[in-house]
């Protein structure tokens, strides 16, 4: 173990519970290495939100899934896990990061041959709530445990590359989903992650070291609490167009949803261990990210997952050319992505996060605009550039924002409660964008498709922009001289 000092705040960060030597095998472990362990499963867990987007046409004549399933085969990965990532790094602080981390990955694996042999709509959504509950082990986790294993000179250049994966997983899902789809079968999707996993247990193993936090009891009543609160909110929303937003079921689940959140928080700030601890929310920076970043998920992908569909309903592409042209969207963060991790030491989180918002809003809106009965790709391609060099710029500072005025014994719980929100703000924007959708006279055909994509997708637009907003709030400082932030 080893104590140092932070040059920026002269105290000491918490003690590194790391065990380097035997996790290693006791050979040195090159960053690359390490960040490679780490991001494989992050990118398998991140692919697998937004993959099956242009496989749901396909889906919905093959299991003859109504348009609530399809949602709901997106959604039930995003709420179990957003629910359960905060548990997931408490008990990675309690019995080890390391070990939580290649369990979820087991799961994950296993529930996606579940997902591969689902007959029927019902059981394919229940496969996809498995596999969300492994992808809550993965994600928060992956960030933790590689913030400890690499050198506080690199740790900066790191997390930018991290975030540039972990954007990357997002973007590439409706690319690799079509060409899998069309070149093999919607099986296949989950098939994939088979081999990965098993790769990707070895790699864990080998170049990461196992590693604790604080050791609290799981807040099994916070848990539950807040899963239900959420829950119910996403189910009202989905089923408020169908249903009638005034009628019980619709206003039950919107007030006991809120209840039920206001009731989680009331219990976190009285309880000895909460799962999230309310002071982070104390430390501007890490409240300004987790609040640009529900914004930032809830917009995009909502507009993702209609947009995606759209050239194939609409337009008239197969899943493979769908996911083809939204290159321009999905191939830019490759780039953006860690230029935007290197600068960030240099000019700060705000500025990048702010402008990447605001870009991403201008190109949601200008696809937006441009959609209509005789919408040609090419009048697409600006606005879906611009959405794709803003992700880039947004990614690796919003990492970076979360982690950097909080100690290290606090990274786990801090990267889950960053990736709780976004997934949560995932599920959220689905839900309201295809109530929008709904609302305008939307339908899953060629005619009635661009009808309601157009109030859906400036509606998102809408939400991003209003995120660029709170961006502006991050203090001017955070960001730079990352190598040094407290738990360095």
């Amino acid at each position: 173990m080893s104590v140092t000092t932070s040059p920026r705040t002269g105290e000491p960060p918490a003690l590194d519970t790391s065990r380097p030597a035997r996790a290693r095998r006791g050979r040195p472990v090159g960053t690359a290495i390490a960040l490679v362990a780490a991001s494989v499963p992050m990118f398998m867990a991140t692919l697998d939100n937004l993959v099956m987007t242009t496989a749901l046409p396909v889906l919905h004549t093959a299991l003859g899934a109504s348009l609530e399933q399809l949602q709901w085969m997106v959604n039930a990965y995003t709420l179990a896990f957003a629910s359960l990532m905060i548990a997931a790094a408490t008990l990675g602080d309690r019995w080890g990061r390391r070990r939580v981390f290649v369990a979820g990955i087991v799961v994950f694996g296993l529930a996606s041959v579940a997902s591969a042999l689902a007959g029927s709509a019902g059981a394919l959504i229940a496969a996809r709530a498995a596999q969300g509950a492994g992808a809550a082990a993965i994600m928060p986790l992956s960030l933790t445990l590689l913030a400890g294993a690499v050198p506080p000179a690199r740790r900066a250049m790191a997390i930018g590359v991290w975030g540039a994966v972990s954007g990357l997983g997002v973007a590439l899902g409706p690319v690799i989903g079509g060409a899998v789809v069309e070149g093999i079968s919607w099986q296949a999707i989950f098939w994939i992650n088979v081999p990965v996993a098993v790769v990707a247990i070895g790699l864990v193993r080998y170049a990461l070291p196992e590693s604790y936090g604080r050791r609290q009891p799981l807040d099994l009543v916070g848990l539950v609490t807040a899963a239900l609160g959420v829950l119910a909110v996403v189910w009202a929303v989905v089923h408020g167009n169908e249903d009638g937003w005034t009628s019980g079921p619709v206003l039950g689940g919107l007030v006991g949803g809120t209840a039920l959140l206001v009731a989680f928080l009331v219990r976190e700030r009285r309880t000895d261990h909460p799962l999230v601890p309310l002071r982070l929310f104390r430390i501007r920076s890490f409240s300004v990210a987790n609040a640009s970043a529900f914004l930032f998920s809830a917009g995009v992908f909502g507009s993702v997952f209609v947009l995606s569909q759209y050239f194939q309903v609409a337009l008239g592409y197969s899943p493979l050319a769908a996911g083809v042209r939204t290159l321009p969207w999905t191939a830019a963060p490759m780039l953006v992505a860690p230029l935007a991790g290197m600068l960030a030491p240099r000019v700060g989180v705000r500025p990048l996060l702010a402008g990447g918002l605001a870009l991403q809003a201008v190109g949601l809106a200008w696809q937006a605009l441009m959609i209509g009965d005789a919408t040609t790709y090419a009048e697409l391609v600006p606005g879906l550039a611009l959405a794709g060099i803003g992700m880039g710029l947004t990614f690796a500072p919003a990492a970076t924002a979360v982690l950097a005025d909080t100690v290290a014994d606090d990274h786990g719980t801090a990267s889950s409660v960053n990736a709780t929100l976004r997934e949560v703000g995932g599920a959220v924007g689905i839900a309201a964008l295809m109530a929008v959708f709904l609302a305008a006279g939307g339908t899953l055909s060629p005619d009635g498709y661009a009808q309601g994509l157009r109030p859906a997708a400036l509606v998102g637009a809408v939400v991003v922009g209003f995120g660029a907003v709170v961006a502006l709030l991050m203090p001017r400082s955070t960001g730079r001289g990352q190598q040094t932030h407290p738990g360095a």
